[in-house]
C-alpha cells in the first residue's frame, strides 16, 4: 500500500474515533429523566395518531396491538356492563373464547386500577364463582366455547349477573 493511502486511512480512523468520542459524550450527558421525557414526548405524538387517539397516555404495547387489530378487523370490542352501570370496552380477537374474554376483562381492570390507584387485589376466582357473564339472556358458561358461537359481534353488550345460590 502506498504511503498516501496509509495516511488517508489513518486520518479516516482518527475522524471515526473523534466522532465516536463525541457521540459517547452526548450519550453520557443525558440523564435518565431526560431520556424518559424524550420517550414520553414521542409516545404522546404516537398516541395522537387518528388510529390510536382512543388510547391513554401511559399506553401499553398490548393496547396498541389491540387497537391496530381493531382497525384491521382482526378484533372486536365487547362492551361489558357492570352492575353499577360502568361499561368496560374490552377488545378481543375475532375468534375469542369465553375464557379469552375473562382474561381480557381481568387485564382491563388491572390496568385501570394501576392508572387510577384503586384497590390492588381482586380475587378473580371469587368473581367468576359469584357472577355469570350474560349475553341476550344466555349465560356464557362454557369457557372453551367461542363468543361468535353465542352470537356475540362487534360492539355487543355482555353483562355481569350475580349467580343464585343453590340450597
Amino acid at each position: 500500500m502506498a504511503e498516501a493511502e496509509q495516511g488517508d486511512l489513518l486520518v479516516v480512523k482518527e475522524e471515526c474515533c473523534q466522532d465516536d468520542r463525541i457521540e459517547q459524550e452526548d450519550e453520557e450527558e443525558m440523564t435518565h429523566a431526560d431520556v424518559l421525557d424524550i420517550f414520553e414526548e414521542g409516545l404522546a405524538r404516537l398516541v395522537q395518531d387518528p388510529l390510536l387517539c382512543d388510547l391513554p397516555i401511559q399506553v401499553t404495547l398490548e393496547e396498541i396491538n389491540s387497537q391496530i387489530a381493531l382497525e384491521y378487523g382482526q378484533a372486536i370490542t365487547v362492551r361489558v356492563c357492570k352492575a353499577d352501570g360502568e361499561v368496560m370496552p374490552i377488545v378481543v380477537v375475532q375468534n375469542a373464547t369465553v375464557l379469552d374474554l375473562k382474561k381480557a376483562i381481568r387485564r382491563y381492570v388491572e390496568l385501570k386500577q394501576q392508572r387510577e390507584g384503586g384497590i390492588q387485589c381482586i380475587g378473580w376466582k371469587y368473581v367468576w364463582r359469584t357472577f355469570h357473564l350474560v349475553f341476550q339472556g344466555e349465560k356464557l358458561e362454557d369457557d372453551k366455547m367461542k363468543l361468535k358461537d353465542y352470537g356475540v359481534k362487534n360492539r355487543d353488550e355482555i353483562t355481569f349477573l350475580k349467580k343464585l345460590r343453590k340450597k
